[in-house]
């Protein structure tokens, strides 16, 4: 894992085409974050993430439960980046 040290107003910059900037920072330690990538890169919180993965994970177990491997991985499961976006309002 690479760890930064950035102040307010600073980016980072991932591939070509992702930008992270600092907005701010508030007296609590919360960080707010903007991101600049292109329509096409889909952006999650973590939590979502997670939530669409267990709900890939549950639908395709539902439809095939012959699919689910010992690990917990399914075969063929849509990843949260291919999944139909759905509406955040943090974003």
């Amino acid at each position: 894992m690479l760890v930064l040290t950035r102040r307010a107003g600073q980016r980072i910059r991932i591939g070509e085409d992702v930008t992270v900037v600092v907005v701010g920072i508030d007296g609590a330690g919360q960080v707010r974050l903007g991101i600049e990538a292109p329509r096409s890169t889909q952006v999650l919180r973590e939590e979502l993430y997670q939530a669409l993965a267990g709900e890939n994970l549950r639908a395709a177990a539902a439809s095939d439960p012959g699919q689910i491997l010992g690990g917990g991985a399914v075969t063929g499961m849509t990843s949260p980046a291919s999944a139909p976006a759905v509406p955040d309002s943090s974003r």
